[in-house]
């Protein structure tokens, strides 16, 4: 089962409240979890993502697309990074993320790859 475990958080808020040794140990600990689950055979792909204020958004305004700076959602937190890791079951996915929490002491969401649409 496919799993996607996703990490919130901005960059700015990151380094107002955290210490440069912290973040450091952060990103170790980021690269020793994806060594750990490659060993695993359970990493799929695993990816930081750019501040959300370098994100774009494409929406339609009058019926065309229009793109604009910044994320869709109005909050400072918004996708920081991501690991897709294809596992046992539900129970796995939470353990990882569980791992993640313990470490980072922030939110992470965990939901499963969606299947097929049903038929109509």
């Amino acid at each position: 089962m496919k799993y996607m475990i996703m990490m919130f958080g901005d960059q700015q808020s990151m380094m107002e409240m955290r210490t440069p040794e912290w973040i450091g140990e952060m990103i170790k600990f980021m690269h020793q979890l994806n060594d750990d689950l490659i060993k695993s055979g359970e990493y799929v792909l695993a990816e930081g993502l750019a501040d959300a204020s370098q994100a774009k958004t494409v929406d339609v305004k009058n019926g065309m697309p229009v793109v604009t700076d910044g994320p869709f959602a109005e909050s400072k937190e918004s996708l920081a990074g991501f690991w897709v890791v294809d596992v046992e079951n539900e129970t796995r996915a939470l353990d990882i993320a569980r791992h993640v929490v313990a470490f980072t002491q922030g939110p992470i969401e965990v939901r499963q790859f969606g299947e097929a649409p049903p038929e109509v």
